[in-house]
This record gives C-alpha cells, structure tokens and sequence, in this order.
C-alpha cells in the first residue's frame, strides 16, 4: 500500500494474515524458542461474515523474559502445539523459557503474552499477565519492579494511560494490556522511516513484526535480530 495516505492502521483481515507470517517467520528463524501460535476462538459479534472465515489472537504463554540487564537471550524450550483453541486453554503452568529473572524476590516469574486485534483502534493490542510458579498472579506494583528500566520510568509518568488492566476479549478474565492510543501514528513513522518500505510500500506481512520489535520491550521480548535484520 501507498505509506503517503495510509494512516499506519490495519483491517482483521490483514491482521490474520500479519499474525501467519509472524508465526511461521518466528519458526523459520528462531526455531530454539518458544513458539508463537494461533489460537481459534468464536467469531466475535462485531466481526462482518465476510472478513474472516476464523477469529482469534496470537499467544506465547509460560516464558519467562530475561533481565534487562542479562547480556544472554538465549531461550531453550520444550514442544508446544502450534495451534490451539480457547475451550483448550487452561491455567498450567509448563515452563516454556528458561532464563534469569529480576525478580526482587528471587522467585521466577511467568509471563502469558497475546496479541489481540482491536476494532476501534484498528491495530494490534499486547495483552499479558505474570504470575509466579504456583500460579499466583503478580499485583501491579510486583510486576513493574519486573519490566525493564525505560518500561518502569514510562509508567512514573503516564501510568494507567500506559498500561491498563482489562477484560481479555476473549477470555473474559482481567489481563494487563499496553493503551493501543497511538500506534497507528507511529507506525506510520517507522514505515515511513524505511527507505525499502518508503519507496515500495507498507507489507502487511511485516506489520507484526515491526510492531512488536517495539511494543515486546516494554515487558522484556526480544526480537530475533534475524527477524529484523530481513525485513
């Protein structure tokens, strides 16, 4: 598409087929890590018939995210299932990542990570939720001494208009989710800013990952710099 009239947005459709390429380019090229996958869930009543076949929202569930200041990222991982459903979703705990944690409390932390399409802002939302090994859900201020320094100062300045606890779409249980106020602006900007994508267009299938290269370090995501590096 032309970057010079588009307002850096996307519709559900090209947000399904974003989230493909996201799962199968993370695949491809971090095959060592935990793996994105697509979970399928009842069409949502503001989804037209004639937009997807299939409704639904990206996950990584039961990693744990490295310390901001760990010079390592490796990831080692165990199989998961590539694809999976809402009625299959239960609250194990599997430990998908291991990696030191900076908890405070010496404990390890787990994070659940989905990416949800938002209607009304038209762009990907991150919703997430830490809890510790036995399943207990971290309390907001526990879970701001785990994300990363410019994370944390961000929140001393902006606070719940950064981070908001919600209703998880689909899962109907409150989850921690990053304000999707601004994203289609900038990323407008990052497209724009890409000589490559400037002068042939925005893809759609690179939209995720340029998105989430940004939005995953607010709680500690590194991007396989493969990824990036073949955009």
């Amino acid at each position: 598409m032309d970057i010079s009239s588009w307002d850096g947005t996307i519709s559900l459709a090209e947000f399904h087929v974003a989230a493909r390429a996201l799962v199968e380019k993370w695949k491809r090229v971090s095959s060592a890590s935990p793996p994105w996958s697509w979970v399928s869930c009842p069409k949502q009543p503001w989804v037209a018939s004639h937009e997807v076949s299939v409704e639904g929202y990206l996950s990584l569930e039961n990693i744990i995210l490295v310390s901001i200041k760990e010079e390592h990222d490796e990831l080692l991982s165990f199989p998961q299932k590539e694809e999976t459903s809402c009625s299959d979703k239960e609250e194990s705990i599997d430990i998908a990542t291991l990696v030191q944690s900076q908890s405070d409390r010496d404990e390890i932390c787990y994070y659940d990570l989905h990416i949800v399409y938002s209607a009304s802002y038209r762009v990907p939302v991150l919703y997430f939720r830490v809890y510790y090994s036995d399943g207990e859900p971290l309390e907001f201020e526990d879970i701001k001494k785990h994300l990363p320094a410019h994370s944390a100062k961000t929140l001393l300045d902006s606070k719940w208009t950064f981070i908001t606890q919600e209703e998880h779409p689909y899962l109907k249980r409150p989850w921690y989710k990053l304000h999707p106020c601004g994203t289609g602006e900038w990323m407008k900007l990052l497209f724009q800013g890409d000589v490559s994508l400037a002068r042939n267009g925005a893809a759609i299938e690179v939209y995720l990952i340029s998105w989430l290269s940004f939005v995953g370090q607010v709680v500690g995501l590194r991007i396989p710099y493969e990824m990036l590096n073949q955009l």
